[in-house]
């Protein structure tokens, strides 16, 4: 008898978050999810719907999802 429970393991969790590529998929809708868009992360605001990070100046930065979907984006910092 197996007290093993059948879940994902952390590096298929990790390819799975990677297999979405910029631009395509659907963007998380947990608040403070976090994404990434031309070298700078994006955080969700809940209660406003919009994605909130800086600009190259440390500026702060906010758009929508269709502005995120249009300059693409992915779940890890790619370089």
């Amino acid at each position: 008898m197996s007290t093993r429970t059948e879940t994902e393991s952390e590096p298929a969790k990790r390819r799975a978050a990677r297999a979405v590529p910029n631009g395509a998929g659907a963007l998380p809708t947990a608040p403070c999810s976090v994404v990434w868009s031309k070298g700078h992360a994006y955080v969700l605001e809940g209660f406003r719907a919009r994605w909130v990070g800086v600009d190259d100046r440390g500026r702060p930065h906010a758009l929508s999802g269709e502005q995120l979907q249009r300059r693409g984006w992915s779940r890890t910092r790619s370089h």
